[in-house]
């Protein structure tokens, strides 16, 4: 929404449909925008564990391993929020849901507690479940704790970077009234950010926590989850900071 639109009214942010992270949420009924974010963020989490399986099958070389994994994301996540945006909002992750409840907090569009209070628990449920659903598809132990280490500062740096872009580019589009966008800005987003963050862009306490569960190449340890975790909360409250800056809204003209 531009500075130039009328704030909305409780009724009129109620009927609007939302079809992307950052939109005022469809309200379709609440069992099924809690099983969308479910789906939505197993079917991400299997995409990620599951292409990294096949990439370090298929090549020695980490690159080509990364390239791979990075690129079945790109577009396992534009579908993915393509397909659920009209339903839940299409999160699949917590740090964009509590920001959205920030926002309906601070007056604007968003999730209510009660609505953060179903999406969260399903969003992790769902990561867990897609880290186990991709290990059972390669003939990998259902569980088995991640022994990748991820606990070096540089990668906690990354994980600040990574989450405060995500969160500037879903709020920064919704600011602009671009959100028909978001299915192809997140994705390719989330993909560059493979590449020039060091902790190769998780961004999401789900999905870092779904991928402890799994000791392949897109795990991370137990102990380096809090964390990641910590850091992608700074991460969130730095990109709102950004969005609230760079989308000031200026006082109209007489």
């Amino acid at each position: 929404m531009t500075a130039a639109e009328a704030v909305p009214t409780a009724e009129s942010a109620t009927a609007a449909p939302g079809s992307a992270p950052g939109a005022t949420p469809p309200r379709n009924p609440l069992v099924a925008r809690a099983a969308a974010e479910l789906i939505g963020t197993a079917l991400l989490v299997a995409v990620v564990v599951g292409s990294g399986i096949q990439a370090t099958e298929l090549t020695k070389d980490v690159g080509l391993q990364l390239l791979a994994n990075s690129t079945a994301t790109v577009f396992g996540l534009g579908i993915l929020i393509l397909l659920l945006g009209p339903v839940s909002g299409a999160h699949f992750n917590p740090v964009v849901t509590l920001a959205e409840w920030w926002t309906a907090r601070r007056g604007g569009a968003g999730v209510t507690p009660r609505e953060v209070a179903v999406y969260v628990p399903a969003q992790i449920v769902g990561a867990i479940a897609g880290a186990i659903l991709a290990d059972a598809m390669f003939a990998e132990p259902l569980v088995k704790w991640s022994t990748h280490d991820r606990s070096a500062g540089h990668l906690l740096l990354g994980e600040v970077v990574a989450t405060a872009g995500l969160i500037l580019l879903i709020f920064g589009l919704a600011r602009a009234n671009q959100l028909r966008f978001a299915p192809v800005a997140v994705a390719s987003y989330i993909g560059a950010a493979y590449w020039f963050t060091s902790s190769t862009s998780f961004a999401n306490p789900a999905v870092t926590i779904g991928r402890a569960f799994t000791d392949t190449f897109a795990g991370i340890a137990p102990g380096s989850v809090l964390g990641f975790i910590g850091m992608q909360l700074i991460g969130a409250v730095v990109g709102l900071a950004l969005v609230a800056l760079v989308f000031m809204r200026g006082r109209a003209t007489e």
